[in-house]
């Protein structure tokens, strides 16, 4: 007689499907908000200043960039904006990866005891990132309006297009490195570096202008050129940062001096698009994995 396999699994379908899983979702949002909760309690705990600490983050980062910045000797006009405005969405995204990708590790107690949709996790970690970009983000612009900066209407509705890419990327990715680091604990370590290297890949400290101006070769290299154009695009914050300085920023030479990549606003909005919707279909699939996986996530931990 042959031997039969069995697997210790949950209830729940190995398989997605989409539109019945997120009925579940939002049948347990109250869930989801009670451990975005918990964890914003968590992250302040016995903090004096509380959320105050998230707003003083990117004050210290301008502080120390705008000092470097001028060591350099690379002057960009009105920097604190182009700095901040590229910032911000990094501070999402980073913050939402890093703490997302231990979110099932670090709450190893829920999965062993109690039963609800795993996805909570790694959304609460973007909850809580995300309530930090909402408030840093809301004085940033309470400040550029009360200085005088200005904002205008057409490069402003860049910032819905890009805030949305942003989302589904940092969601897709997101759901990928917290499953992976159930089983594969070198996740975290490689998620560390991976994040250094991309900050400095992404225009966020330096003017994007010297990008474009590096690529500019003469036709020897056109070849060479054009594939290093290629690779800056593929970085999908790359687009997304030069849609937030565009909606923020604005000016691509202001007082003169050429600060953002010279594209057009329609090129730039196309190219959002794009990052969405690769990021929705690749949602899918990694939100599949995630969903594969989870019933072995006690299991494992």
């Amino acid at each position: 007689m042959d031997a039969l396999e069995t697997t210790l699994r949950s209830s729940e379908s190995p398989h997605l499907r989409v539109r019945e899983r997120l009925r579940v979702l939002a049948a347990h949002r109250e869930v989801l908000a009670n451990l975005t909760r918990k964890e914003l309690k968590v992250k302040y705990a016995a903090s004096v200043l509380g959320a105050v600490w998230s707003l003083l983050n990117p004050l210290v980062y301008l502080g120390v960039f705008t000092f470097v910045v001028r060591v350099l000797g690379n002057q960009v006009p009105n920097y604190p904006v182009y700095l901040l405005s590229g910032l911000l969405a990094w501070n999402l995204f980073s913050a939402s990866v890093s703490t997302g990708s231990r979110a099932v590790l670090d709450n190893a107690n829920l999965v062993k005891k109690i039963a609800f949709p795993r996805e909570i996790l790694p959304l609460s970690s973007i909850g809580v990132a995300l309530v930090d970009y909402v408030l840093q983000m809301a004085v940033f612009l309470v400040v550029v309006i009360v200085s005088g900066f200005g904002l205008s209407v057409p490069e402003l509705a860049l910032l819905p297009l890009a805030f949305l890419a942003l989302i589904a990327f940092t969601t897709m990715l997101t759901f990928l490195l917290s499953a992976m680091n159930v089983r594969y604990r070198d996740v975290g370590h490689l998620l560390g570096l991976a994040l250094l290297v991309w900050f400095w890949a992404t225009p966020i400290v330096y003017a994007s202008a010297l990008v474009q101006q590096e690529f500019a070769c003469g036709d020897i290299f056109q070849m060479g050129c054009r594939l290093l154009h290629i690779l800056y695009w593929l970085n999908p914050l790359t687009p997304i940062v030069e849609g937030m300085h565009r909606a923020l920023y604005v000016d691509v030479f202001p007082e003169g001096i050429q600060v953002l990549y010279d594209v057009s606003l329609g090129w730039l909005a196309t190219v959002l698009v794009a990052v969405t919707v690769v990021s929705l279909l690749l949602l899918r699939v990694t939100w599949g994995y995630f969903f594969s996986r989870s019933g072995d996530f006690a299991e494992e931990l």
